[in-house]
């Protein structure tokens, strides 16, 4: 089964090594996501970036870094992803939000047994 429809994508970037109450940040915006009931979310570990400070965190051997980019995206609907962004305001201390408006189309198995060939 497909569905499609206009949502709104999340970004969330922020640190390895940025915590919220003991636990690692992006594990904190995850489980917050979740229990705002939104679609889902994807925490993605990226191997080299920089920030503000323009400090090059890298991934490499001979420069391992304790505080490699970390990407959080979630998408929903436009209003429950506006209606989550006070979360993350409590959340954040320092990062980067982006939003960006997206075309969503989902594949899910029809549980009901109704494909075709069925």
């Amino acid at each position: 089964m497909r569905i499609e429809g206009k949502g709104k994508l999340l970004r969330v970037f922020i640190g390895d090594s940025d915590t919220r109450d003991g636990k690692p940040l992006h594990h904190a915006i995850v489980t917050a996501a979740r229990d705002a009931g939104l679609a889902g979310a994807t925490v993605l570990h990226g191997l080299e970036g920089y920030g503000a400070a323009s400090r090059i965190h890298t991934a490499k051997i001979l420069r391992l870094s304790e505080d490699l980019p970390v990407v959080v995206e979630i998408v929903d609907k436009p209003e429950r992803i506006q209606a989550f962004l006070p979360r993350l305001d409590e959340m954040i201390v320092e990062g980067l939000v982006t939003l960006e408006d997206v075309d969503i189309i989902t594949y899910r198995h029809n549980v009901s047994g109704k494909d075709a060939g069925a």
